[in-house]
């Protein structure tokens, strides 16, 4: 009984920190513009991020955008069209 009480307390526990590193898909985030801070360079045209609201999500640059300057743990703002980033600038 004890270690079932005590599984349950660890799955409680465990519970908010797995839904703080929920990813969504750019495409559904609404258009706009965001502040963001870099989890990971992919490529020069591909970032994981992390939004405010806790959620992560991999960003795709459109058009002549590079992400080759940026780093990990940079904060950017992010403008999103259709889930795409048209326009960026590093904080």
């Amino acid at each position: 009984m004890k270690r079932i009480s005590l599984l349950a307390l660890f799955a409680l526990l465990a519970a908010p920190a797995a839904a703080l590193a929920t990813t969504v898909s750019p495409t559904l985030i609404p258009d706009g513009t965001y502040v963001v801070k870099v989890e990971q360079v992919t490529d020069a045209q591909h970032l994981t991020v992390k939004m405010d609201n806790g959620m992560e999500t991999t960003l795709v640059a459109t058009g002549s955008v590079s992400f080759a300057k940026v780093k990990a743990n940079d904060t950017i703002k992010v403008s999103l069209i259709k889930g795409k980033v048209p326009v960026f600038a590093v904080q």
